[in-house]
C-alpha cells in the first residue's frame, strides 16, 4: 500500500469512533465526511445535529471503545479496512452505502480481484450442492474470487469448491463469530486459504436484521450474482434484488417447477435474469456485458467544503414538510425531492439531522422511513 493511500493511525481511530457512534449508518457517514472534510470535524458536529433533528445528550463513540475494538482486531491478525485504501473491494466503493471500514481475517490481497457471487438455498438439494461446488470451482479456475455468505446448503458449497483459488465470506456478524456453527471447519480453511469479511464489530452475534445488510455487501463486490435454488421469499432473493439495483448481473439456475427451492429462480429467469447451466454460459456473458462491468472507480472520497448555512426557520418548514410526507413505509428519497420541491441539500440536511436524532430509518436502495 502506497502511505498515501492509506489513513494514518488517527484518522483511522477517528473513522472508527464515527461510524460506531449511535444512528450513524454508511450514507451518513459518506455525507459527514463530505461536508465536514474529516472524520474528526464531523465528530465535533454531531451532537448539535442531533440537537437539530430533536436528539438532546448525543454522544459520539469514544477514543476508549474504538481503541479496544482496534486492539481486537489486531489480537486477532485481522485487518480494518478503509474506503479508499488499495485493498478495498473496487466494485464495493462507488455505492452510496459502502462500508466505510471492513474487518478481514484471512488474506485481503483477494479483495482486489474480480469476484462473483454464489447463493441459493439453506435447505438446498444434493443435485443443487454439487452444481454450486463444480460452478465455483470452474469460475475460480477461470480467476474469479467465489464470494458468498457461509450460510449453510448452497453458499457452503460454493465456498468449498472455490476454496483452493480463493473464495470470500462475508458474513453478517463479526469476522470472528461462527454461524452456522456446523459451517466452523470450513470457515477455519475459508480463514486459512481465502478471506471473511464483516461490516460489523468484532465479536458481534449475527441477528436477522444483520443479513439484508450483509447481502447488500455479497452483490456490491461482485459483477454478478449466480442464484442456484431459491425460494419465492428467500435472502437468495434480497441478494439478487440488491445486484440489481446495483447494475450488477443477475443470473439463475433454472429447476424443477415441482420443487419450492426452485420457483424463486425460475421466477428470476421469467422477469429477465440470465439463465445459466454452467459457469461457461456465466462467462460469455460477462464477457459479452464488456465496459459494462465496474472497474477501477475513484479510490477516494475528497472531503469538500461544509455547505452553505440554511436559516433555522428554513430548516424548520423543510423538516415539517419532509416528516409530513414520511411513515413506517419506506419510500425513495427522489420521491421527497419530488414531492417537497426543495433543494438536494436541504433534502440531506434533514434526513441527516432526523437519522443522527435516531427518528430515520435508512433501507437499501435509497429508501428511507420514520421509525
Amino acid at each position: 500500500m502506497s502511505p498515501a493511500d492509506t489513513l494514518n493511525p488517527q484518522e483511522r481511530l477517528d473513522w472508527l469512533r464515527l461510524i460506531r457512534s449511535e444512528n450513524v449508518g454508511p450514507v451518513t457517514f459518506h455525507q459527514l465526511l463530505q461536508r465536514h472534510g474529516s472524520a474528526a470535524a464531523a465528530l465535533a458536529a454531531l451532537p448539535e445535529l442531533a440537537r437539530r433533528g430533536g436528539r438532546r445528550n448525543f454522544t459520539a463513540w469514544s477514543r476508549d471503545q474504538a481503541e479496544r475494538e482496534l486492539a481486537a482486531i489486531h489480537n486477532l491478525g485481522a485487518h480494518l479496512i478503509a474506503w479508499g485504501e488499495p485493498d478495498y473491494p473496487a466494485n464495493l466503493a462507488p455505492l452510496d452505502d459502502a462500508p466505510p471500514l471492513i474487518t478481514v481475517l484471512g488474506r485481503p490481497e483477494l479483495l482486489t480481484r474480480r469476484s462473483i457471487a454464489l447463493v441459493g438455498a439453506r435447505n438446498a438439494s444434493a443435485a443443487g450442492q454439487r452444481f454450486a461446488r463444480e460452478m465455483a470451482f470452474d469460475l475460480a479456475r477461470a480467476g474469479f474470487i467465489v464470494t458468498s455468505g457461509l450460510a449453510r446448503g448452497i453458499d457452503a458449497a460454493a465456498h468449498g469448491g472455490a476454496l483452493a483459488q480463493g473464495t470470500v465470506a462475508v458474513v453478517g456478524g463479526g469476522v470472528d463469530v461462527v454461524y452456522p456453527e456446523e459451517n466452523r471447519g470450513l470457515y477455519d480453511e475459508i480463514v486459512e486459504q481465502g478471506a471473511v469479511l464483516a461490516e460489523s464489530p468484532v465479536g458481534t452475534v449475527p441477528q436477522a436484521r444483520h443479513f439484508p445488510r450483509r447481502n447488500r455487501l455479497i452483490s456490491g463486490m461482485s459483477v454478478g450474482v449466480v442464484v442456484i435454488e431459491a425460494a419465492l421469499k428467500s435472502g437468495s432473493l434480497i441478494t439478487a434484488r440488491f445486484a440489481a439495483e446495483q447494475g450488477r448481473e443477475v443470473f439463475a439456475v433454472p429447476g424443477s417447477p415441482l420443487d419450492p427451492r426452485c420457483r424463486g429462480t425460475n421466477d428470476l429467469i421469467r422477469n429477465g435474469a440470465t439463465l445459466v447451466e454452467g459457469a461457461d454460459d456465466v462467462l460469455a456473458a460477462l464477457i459479452s456485458m464488456g465496459g459494462r462491468i465496474p472497474v477501477d472507480p475513484p479510490r477516494r472520497r475528497p472531503g469538500s467544503r461544509p455547505p452553505a448555512e440554511t436559516g433555522q426557520s428554513e430548516l424548520d418548514a423543510a423538516e415539517s414538510a419532509v416528516t409530513g410526507l414520511l411513515g413506517p413505509t419506506p419510500v425513495p428519497v427522489d420521491e421527497l425531492l419530488r414531492q417537497c420541491h426543495l433543494s438536494p441539500s436541504i433534502i440531506a440536511t434533514v434526513l441527516l439531522e432526523l437519522e443522527l436524532a435516531g427518528r430515520l430509518d435508512r433501507h437499501p436502495g435509497g429508501l428511507v422511513s420514520l421509525r
